[in-house]
């Protein structure tokens, strides 16, 4: 049973990750771009995925996140909506498609109802007990496969 309940968590979650994101990895384009180093509004210097398209339009991705370390003038890959192109995202595999905040609460809820589930079978009541002795003595009929 556990086996089969972390099978479908694991689906579950994979069919979310795969139509959750945005831009829309199914309606997005790719392209590639360069990572600079500018200043933000608060003036600090915050990497950005620089990228063109049209050959004049210049647009920004964020490339600003946990646990990524990127260089001047590396290159990556960009998904973006091309109804609005503003709206773009780094195309990796942890920042994209795993965000450090989804898979912090997986692991927390993973746990607290782990952790639930074991307090509710841990002290089971004596009246659930006796009526699981009665289950277990029930003489056990056997019936044919084929009739």
């Amino acid at each position: 049973m556990t086996k089969f309940l972390f099978i479908f968590f694991i689906v579950v979650f994979g069919l979310y990750v795969l139509f959750s994101r945005r831009p829309d990895f199914f309606d997005g384009e790719k392209t590639e771009a360069t990572i600079h180093f500018l200043k933000d509004s608060t003036n600090k210097i915050v990497p950005q995925a620089v990228f063109t398209l049209n050959e004049k339009d210049v647009y920004y991705a964020d490339a600003a996140y946990l646990f990524r370390s990127l260089k001047e003038n590396q290159k990556v890959t960009v998904i973006y909506d091309n109804s609005n192109p503003k709206l773009s995202a780094i195309y990796s595999w942890w920042g994209y498609w795993i965000t450090w905040k989804e898979l912090l609460g997986c692991i927390i809820g993973y746990i607290i109802l782990f952790q639930m589930s074991k307090a509710i079978i841990q002290n089971p009541s004596p009246e659930a007990i006796k009526e699981l002795e009665e289950y277990e003595k029930r003489p056990k009929i056997r019936q044919r496969r084929y009739k």
